[in-house]
Parts: structure tokens; sequence; C-alpha cells
């Protein structure tokens, strides 16, 4: 196995790395702060809104917001020393330190309590003086609109159509050209904030935000949400950070979870493989539930039950892969041709035509987490029985076709292996309820459609020469969604097959041992997934690759790779969609629920199997 290194940190020449952001987020939307003191990303008022800092796609044009000590004209502002999540929140401390003193900034979105998005700075002086300055310079609909800037009984706004920005701070500052300058000197001892609040244009001025008060409110507020957790095995804050993580990308009103708060990082530097994340993918927020529910979190699972429930209505059989946090249904993709993307990786999208595909594996995944909540002591919901029902009514009608895989390939549709391995997890874990007497249905017809299912995967999807299931039927190619079968208990664990597959995944998509692709692509050329380039190693999959190696025996294997993995975090404990093991960095949308996720899960499963390992077996 390929021993990794975590990432270096060296300031980059064109933009700083995807790693050196830092999450901060109020529930409803997020913002990256980059280790240099700028806000570069922030949709308002929620993680699906146009952004109003979009410098992180474009350039410095495009709306930022930096706080950081004062440099001379046409010098790159400096980065932070050090920097640190305070406890267990999503308050990020950056400190400089500077020939004169050491100035620490606070960054936080207070998680509203009847107020609108507020994004507040606070600035404190540690040691000696050090000259700060403040540039704001919002830019509305995604870095395109420059907005009118005026004072208004001491305080500045922002003005472009139904949005206007509402800056509140105790220093006296400047406008030129729609952007707004402060700069000031704070010494040892000294506190000043910064607070910026959203409000629609037309609607009262918002209430002056109390700084200090949100701090400790936003502070108690993660203390609390982070003492529900059971996780007490090894690597705890590893695990802890990534299930803050999680909570920060559900949408409270709703219950609904973003994939992640970003769009168009890309997977390939100056590729094309660049997408909208910002809405619920039924896949990913029913596998983001698990991770939530397997450490002590209900409240969630049951909001995103009842966000499930009003989304999918009484009919399922017009099932989408995705949704908007509301639960509407429409999401176009198009382009921003005025934004050059992320390293000039363009273009720059919003909205994802993934949502008109088949993926047949999205029912098993719901079924899933309704199944594992059910399990985990969740109340029913004779609702929640209906649409169980009517899923599986769902893959019914629909099993046999070919469709568009866990993956969102628009390179034509296949009969996908694992779309259809999770086809008879639906059906599975039906049966299952059913003989639990949770679910009124015609037993003996679902357990011959399980085997039904069960019976041409192995036949039409197993390559007995190789030993191994393949991505889809027919196929030679493998797919690192195969790392999921000791999961889905399609077989058992130690059977030959899977420890055959486990075994031929790692050997052609994971080379160093350590980092797995999800599928080979075919560089310049279009590939299956009908897409040119390639892309980085996908960082879920490697945790994949760690369970599938703990549940068919090799519990040291697996605990080795795991301890490599979490080497690849930013020091913020983030990581992205992606992971180039040649520039060791992130790639891909940030930070992303699957990758986060994937860390919890592999953490709990690897401890219930030490565990497990660990109790004696009794003779009969």
């Amino acid at each position: 196995m390929t021993t990794l290194s975590p990432p270096t940190f060296t300031p980059a020449v064109r933009r700083p790395r995807i790693e050196d952001y830092a999450l901060v987020g109020d529930l409803q939307t997020a913002a990256l702060v980059c280790r240099d003191g700028s806000v570069d990303w922030n949709c308002l008022p929620r993680f699906d809104s146009a952004a109003v800092f979009a410098d992180l796609l474009g350039t410095d044009k495009h709306g930022s917001w930096r706080i950081a000590p004062t440099v001379p004209a046409g010098v790159p502002a400096p980065y932070a020393d050090r920097r640190r999540y305070k406890g267990d929140s999503l308050i990020v401390e950056s400190e400089w330190d500077t020939t004169t003193g050491t100035v620490r900034v606070l960054d936080l979105m207070p998680p509203r309590d009847g107020h609108g998005p507020q994004l507040i700075r606070i600035v404190e002086g540690v040691t000696g003086t050090v000259e700060m300055t403040s540039t704001l310079a919002p830019r509305f609909n995604y870095g395109q609109l420059v907005p009118w800037v005026y004072d208004t009984d001491g305080r500045t706004v922002a003005v472009s159509g139904r949005d206007a920005l509402w800056l509140d701070t105790s220093v006296p500052g400047t406008e030129k050209d729609g952007a707004v300058h402060h700069s000031f000197t704070i010494a040892a001892g000294m506190w000043v904030a910064f607070a910026l609040s959203w409000q629609e244009s037309h609607a009262p001025a918002p209430e002056v935000p109390d700084a200090e008060a949100a701090l400790k409110q936003t502070a108690a507020f993660w203390e609390s949400w982070v003492e529900q957790l059971v996780y007490d095995g090894p690597h705890r804050e590893p695990v802890i950070r990534s299930l803050i993580t999680l909570k920060a990308l559900t949408h409270a009103p709703t219950g609904g979870i973003v994939a992640a708060p970003t769009t168009s990082l890309p997977e390939e530097l100056g590729g094309v493989r660049n997408w909208d994340y910002r809405y619920v993918w039924l896949r990913d927020s029913a596998v983001t539930l698990s991770a939530l529910l397997r450490t002590g979190c209900r409240d969630e699972a049951v909001a995103w039950r009842k966000w499930l429930l009003r989304t999918l209505g009484g009919d399922p059989q017009n099932l989408q892969i995705m949704y908007r946090l509301d639960g509407r249904r429409d999401m176009p993709e198009r382009e921003l041709n005025w934004l050059t993307g992320y390293e000039g990786s363009s273009p720059v999208r919003i909205g994802n035509g993934a949502v008109d595909q088949l993926q047949l594996d999205v029912p098993g995944e719901v079924i899933e987490m309704l199944f594992l909540a059910h399990e985990l002591g969740v109340a029913r919901c004779e609702n929640t029985e209906r649409l169980i029902l009517r899923l599986v009514d769902y893959v019914r009608r629909h099993w046999r076709k070919p469709d568009d895989s866990i993956w969102e390939v628009r390179g034509g549709r296949r009969h996908f292996t694992h779309s259809k391995i999770m086809c008879w997890v639906a059906i599975d874990r039906a049966v299952r309820l059913v003989e639990q007497g949770v679910l009124d249905a015609d037993l003996d017809a679902l357990v011959a459609l399980r085997a039904e299912i069960h019976a041409e995967v192995c036949a039409q999807a197993y390559d007995q020469e190789r030993n191994t299931f393949t991505q889809s039927y027919g196929s030679k190619d493998l797919d690192a969604s195969l790392l999921l079968l000791p999961q889905t208990g399609f077989l058992p664990a130690d059977d030959p097959r899977v420890i055959g597959t486990v075994d031929a995944v790692r050997r052609e998509l994971a080379p160093d041992g350590v980092l797995v692709h999800r599928y080979r692509t075919e560089g310049r050329h279009v590939g299956m997934d009908g897409l040119p380039g390639g892309e980085g190693a996908f960082l879920l999959c490697s945790f994949w690759l760690v369970d599938a190696l703990a549940l068919t025996g090799r519990l040291k294997e697996a605990e080795s790779l795991f301890e490599q993995l979490l080497k690849l975090r930013s020091d913020m404990g983030l990581l992205a969609e992606e992971y180039d093991p040649a520039a060791r960095r992130q790639l891909g949308n940030y930070p992303q629920a699957y990758s986060m996720l994937g860390l919890a899960n592999s953490a709990v499963l690897l401890e219930e199997q030490r565990r497990k390992a660990a109790t004696p077996v009794i003779a009969a």
C-alpha cells in the first residue's frame, strides 16, 4: 500500500486551493472563508440562491469580502498563520502574526432565530497593534451585478433588485465603485465587529445584530447539538467534525439536505466536469442520514422523512433523483458565461440536467434509510409505510430497464449492476418489514421478485473467469459502487464472489491501493460517461473500500487505509468530492456530504468490527 502524505501548504499561484477554504453556515446557507481572510462564496438567503460573493468561480470582480492585515497595494493578502474551528462549532478562528503584533478574526453565521441570514466577522487584537483592512465588494447574481451602495442612519446598504445587504460596524468606511473599504488599527484587547445582514430590498431594515450575543449563541447551539452524538470510538475529532459538517448542509426550515454548498468546483482542473450540487439528492441525503442516525441524531431523520413525504406526495411514480430545498422539481441547467470558473475550469453551471435521469438505485437507498430508522427506534409513521409500498411498486415496474447509474452518466443508459442490486435491496428491506408486521403486502410476491432480481444479477453481471461482478451486464469494466456489495446483504460478505469483486476493484481502480476511482475514464476522448477528460479519485469510494475490507475479514488493512485517508483532510477537517493524487490537492464541490459521511460511516463500522473481533465466541 502506498503511504500518503498530508497536503502541503503552498499558496497557489493562480488562486487558493479548494482546501484553503473553511465552512461557516446557519443551517440555511453557507459561506466559504479563505485562509487569506476573504469570503469568496456565499449564496443568500439559502443554499440554492444566487451568490453575492462568487470570486471562488471567477475573479476579484465577482464579489468577495476580505478582512486581513493591511498590505501595500498590489501585494497579495497574507495567509493566516493559524486557523481552527472554535471547539465543536462552525465558528472559524484565523490568526495572523505580523511584525507589529498578532490579530485574530472570528467568522460565523448564527443559526437563524426569527432574523434573516447574517455573516458576522469579529476582529480581536491578541498582541501588539496590527493595521487591518476590510474590503466588502458584493456582486449580486453570481458576480454579474454591481449594487447601489449608500449610507442611512449610520448603516451601509448595498442594493440590487430584490436583494439588500446591510453592513453594521463601529469603524468608519468609504465607498468606491460598489465596494466598501474600512481601515483601522487593532490593539491587544480590542474588539471590532462587522455584521452583514441580508434582507429583501423592499422590506424594513433588519435589526442591528448583537455580534457578541451572536457569538455566544452560535457556540452554545453547536455545543448543545454535539452533546447528543454517541460516537465514542477512535478518531472522535474527525468524526465529530464530519457530523457537524453534515448538519451544516441541512436546511432547517424544510429538512432537505444539500449534497454540497457549492457549484462547479471542478473534478478535473481545466476540465468540463463542473456541476451544481446545491440540491437535495434523494440518494445523498438518505445516506447522509444513515451517518447521522448511527451516531445518535434522530430529529434530522424525522425532519427529512417529512420533507420526503411532502416532496413525493402521492405520486412516487414520477420520482426524480433530486429536488430543490423546498421540494420543487425545476432546476434547469444553464451556463454562466461571465464567470471563468475555478482555475479556468469552465463552464460554470447552475441547475442540474441530471434531474431528468432514471437512476434505479434511488428507491433502494431511500427504503434502506427508512428501514434503518425503524431498526434504530424512530417512531413509526403510517404515511411513510404507504410511501415505502409505493416505492416498492415503482421498483417492480421499472427494475428491468437500463438506467443512468449512481454516477449520473451522460453516455447512454445501461443495465448497471449497482442499480439492479439496489432494486434487490429495496425489495429485501420491504420483505423484512412485512415479516416484522410493519408493512401490509403480499409477502410471497415480494419474495419471488427478490429472487428474480437476484438470479438475473448473478447470471448477467458476474464474470466467472475474473471472479468479479462488473459495472453493467455484459461489460468487462469495473465500477467502485461494487464495493458496496458486502454492505447490501445481496451475498454474504465471505462469499468468494464478493471477495473477488473487492479485490478486482482495488486492483484495477485503486492503483496505489488507497485512492479509488469511480470507473475508468478515457482521457481527452469521450468515455462511457459521455464526457471528455478525466477526474480525481472519488473519496467516498475510498471509504467504501475501507468498509469492504473490514466486512470481508481484513480489519487491519481497513484500519490502515482509514488512517491514510484521514491525512487527506484539510487543516479544518474538511473533504471535497475528489482528490488528485499527482497534484496532492482536493477537487470537486466542497465540502462534500458524500466524503464527510463516508468518513463517519467508516469510523462507526470499524469500531463495530473491532468489538465483534474482541467478543469471544461461546461454543454451543
